[in-house]
């Protein structure tokens, strides 16, 4: 009896996500996973140089967090969050509170990115509703992305995302993000749709914007914006699902900041890879904008798997592995062999620019995509070739390893990096 590969039997019934299938090649299958690697069906090796979408920062198959989960299953394998409550969520809370921003007071659960910051959407506008306000839009940044439900949809401003349903979105009015050179201009846009409109929140992916290109914006600059939004009692939502648990250098983005969001959404590394579990923090002054005798006041938005048991051991685990001197100086490893990379590359004819923020090295290639058509997918193709799992975004090759990346796995990654810059 032949054994049909796994690839022909993906064709069969799976749409995936991101892929228009009539184009795309065959979906790579991965049958195997540990630390920095990936392993396919025919035995084959590839360094996930990006962690799966920024998720699995301890390193797949983590046996800790494996133990913790299975523990946990053993124990309390799931039961609904509302009118219940468990201990691996309270101590998730509690353990939450320690590393997030001092402002933040409350934890509420959901499953993803997109259902976090859906969420914190969803409280911004009912906040004011409570009190009697009618506030109907949104300020984000240019080139954001925050996620695939209509919400966070709407928040973002990448329109090869967003095209088939922008005429079904919130309203939402853009700024471009905060530089040295154009903060008093961006300063004076603000100040004008703050004049138009009735704003009900803020969102914003801090100093690094993900899916845009791994771009970066000026923390001083983000902050006075944080400010002037505050000052006006529109509520701020840091989208801390990209740049969460250690990856700029803190352990979120927002600890860059003088003025702190009064919400921020966790995802992503949150259970670092091994279960969907989202949270949506919030101030207490949030939190106190539900508080009524009236039902209909409270926050009636829920998610059947809302606090997981299981997910909530594995954020346990992974918050007892982000601050360990281990992964600190792992993290601190890798933020210095990206520097020296960036010294190797920075003047090479074929890099427009790079950049470095924690684990994060961003490079903008300078290359003529007409010539080669689907630069995108042409190059991700010549990785995986080498070994090398990245994804690249547009023009940018971005590298987000996982913390436990050994030096010899890093340095394979940007040797096929520097061998794309001298063949494209």
């Amino acid at each position: 009896m032949t054994v049909e590969n796994l690839s022909n039997r993906d064709k069969k019934h799976l749409w995936h996500p991101l892929t228009q299938h009539k184009l795309g090649k065959p979906q790579l299958p991965i049958v195997k996973a540990k630390g920095a690697v990936l392993f396919d069906e025919d035995g084959n090796e590839y360094i996930d140089a990006i962690a799966s979408w920024y998720t699995v920062m301890y390193g797949h198959a983590n046996e800790q967090i494996v133990s913790a989960i299975t523990q946990q299953m053993q124990t309390l394998d799931f039961v609904m969050f509302s009118g219940l409550t468990h201990e691996p969520a309270i101590e998730l809370s509690e353990k939450l509170m320690e590393i997030l921003p001092n402002n933040q007071a409350k934890i509420f659960f959901n499953d993803n990115g997109s259902t976090a910051v859906e969420a914190a959407i969803k409280m911004a506008f009912q906040f004011f509703h409570n009190k009697g306000e009618k506030r109907d839009t949104l300020i984000a940044f240019e080139d954001g992305f925050h996620g695939d439900t209509f919400g966070a949809m709407s928040a973002s401003g990448l329109s090869s995302y967003n095209g088939p349903f922008e005429e079904f979105l919130l309203k939402v009015e853009r700024i471009p993000v905060p530089t040295e050179d154009n903060l008093e201009e961006i300063k004076q846009l603000l100040s004008q749709i703050l004049k138009k409109n009735k704003c009900a929140a803020f969102v914003f992916e801090p100093l690094v914007q993900g899916a845009a290109g791994m771009k970066f914006h000026s923390a001083k600059g983000l902050n006075e914006l944080i400010e002037i939004c505050q000052e006006e009692h529109i509520l701020c939502i840091a989208d801390e699902i990209m740049t969460g648990f250690g990856k700029t250098g803190k352990n979120f983005a927002s600890d860059y900041l003088e003025n702190m969001p009064d919400i921020m959404c966790l995802s992503k590394a949150l259970t670092a890879g091994m279960f969907p579990l989202s949270i949506t923090s919030c101030s207490q002054a949030v939190y106190n904008g539900f508080l009524s005798d009236e039902v209909h006041k409270g926050f009636f938005h829920a998610h059947t798997f809302s606090a997981h048991p299981l997910g909530c051991a594995a954020a346990l685990a992974g918050i007892k592995l982000l601050n360990s001197p281990e992964i600190v100086k792992k993290r601190s490893a890798i933020n210095r062999a990206h520097n020296t990379y960036v010294q190797e590359i920075k003047s090479h004819p074929k890099v427009a620019e790079v950049r470095v923020k924690g684990v994060i090295l961003a490079i903008d290639l300078n290359i003529e995509t007409e010539r080669y058509g689907n630069l995108r997918d042409k190059l991700y193709s010549f990785f995986l070739e080498r070994g090398v799992l990245l994804r690249p975004l547009g023009n940018t090759v971005y590298v987000l390893p996982p913390y436990v990346i050994k030096k010899g796995e890093l340095q394979k990654v940007y040797e096929a990096i520097t061998e794309a810059l001298n063949t494209f």
